[in-house]
């Protein structure tokens, strides 16, 4: 190395550790404020709140020296993807930080401790982020671009935990084993720590595309259609969108009662318009379960789904769509023709969603 190129390292290196630092930083305020919940210790979560005011600090000196490192040596390739990946970080840790702090507060807001089930999943929903927020540290650290992505696989666990802990509290509420106020707390506590978990994903993410240059991979939306029978329009629709769509979304459908089978005229017309549905049978709710549990949207094309599911989701969008049914009894040609319009009309919409969900870029 030239005496240049180990100062400007050397910068770098300095700027690194000290984001490390921020991170545990913000670990150990995590840590303090749902132990603070969990041990029933209104002074922990004081000191959390108070704590706080330091690590802003950090993250604003970690701004001036982040910023004076570009000024001073103007870095180009790696160095300069490291320093954009850490004022990111910088923004991700300030958010955790905040986080803890609305923990703590609404820990001093509670009449009375949570129940040992609602401490539990507090417990539980806690173990898991603050894991996550821990590879992921130790992924910057060692700028480990395969540890961070394990580590954004472990969102989905953590979905699921939460998921078990909001219908802890809605069970919780039901039987008055908390007052409304503290019920109201408990979930903005819950709801924080899943967004703690959100935040370790960001740094992951950003230590890939320090690490390696490799951006955010687009988001592929899980999209269910749904209808009565699940033998023309929803099917349809899930065929236009799986052809138009392939990179952007992933599509299912289902009837909440299904036909028998997928008559042989509508299946000539979608196969004589590149909609291949071969060997396609009606599906019930129940046989797309699994997918309805992932959904990011649920499109109804039958009037209001809640009508036939128990429960839409937490983090499940509706929409409903007018889209009239197939009459029956019509000739060959004149089905024809109906199924060609419900076909473009279907199209616009799934065109107009997908623009909503990835913008103009949706392919």
């Amino acid at each position: 190395m030239s005496r240049y190129e180990e100062r400007l390292q050397g910068d770098l290196d300095r700027v690194r550790a000290r984001v490390v630092d921020t991170m545990r930083y913000a670990h150990t305020a995590v840590d303090n404020a749902v132990n603070s919940l969990l041990q029933d210790d209104h002074q922990l979560a004081h000191d959390t709140v108070l704590g706080d005011l330091a690590l802003n600090r950090e993250i604003r000196a970690l701004d001036r020296m982040c910023h004076a490192f570009i000024a001073r040596h103007l870095p180009s390739a790696g160095h300069l993807r490291t320093v954009s990946a850490i004022l990111q970080i910088n923004i991700a840790v300030e958010r955790i930080g905040d986080y803890a702090v609305t923990i703590a507060r609404e820990v001093t807001q509670l009449s009375a401790p949570p129940s040992e089930e609602i401490r539990r999943d507090a417990r539980a929903l806690a173990q898991q982020a603050l894991q996550m927020l821990a590879q992921a540290t130790q992924a910057f650290e060692e700028a480990n671009s395969e540890l961070a992505r394990g580590t954004i696989g472990m969102a989905h666990q953590i979905d699921s935990t939460w998921d078990t802990a909001f219908h802890d509290l809605l069970d919780a509420g039901e039987e008055n084993q908390q007052p409304l106020r503290d019920l109201f707390a408990l979930f903005a506590v819950f709801n924080r720590i899943e967004r703690i978990s959100d935040q370790a994903k960001n740094i992951c993410e950003d230590t890939v595309f320090a690490a390696t240059g490799q951006t955010k991979d687009p988001k592929v939306y899980r999209v269910l259609f749904l209808d009565e029978g699940n033998n023309t329009l929803s099917l349809m629709a899930e065929a236009i969108a799986a052809k138009a769509y392939p990179q952007s979304g992933t599509f299912a459908s289902a009837g909440w009662n299904p036909g028998a089978s997928v008559d042989a005229g509508f299946e000539a017309f979608m196969n004589g318009r590149g909609l291949s549905i071969d060997n396609a049978e009606p599906a019930s709710l129940r046989d797309r379960s699994s997918f309805l549990a992932d959904a990011h949207v649920l499109v109804s094309l039958a009037g209001d789904p809640r009508t036939h599911l128990d429960e839409i989701p937490y983090h499940t969008a509706v929409q409903i769509w007018d889209v009239e049914s197939v009459p029956e009894g019509l000739d060959r040609d004149r089905e024809d023709a109906v199924l060609d319009q419900r076909a473009r009309d279907l199209a616009a919409r799934i065109e107009d969603l997908m623009t909503v969900l990835h913008g103009d870029e949706a392919e």
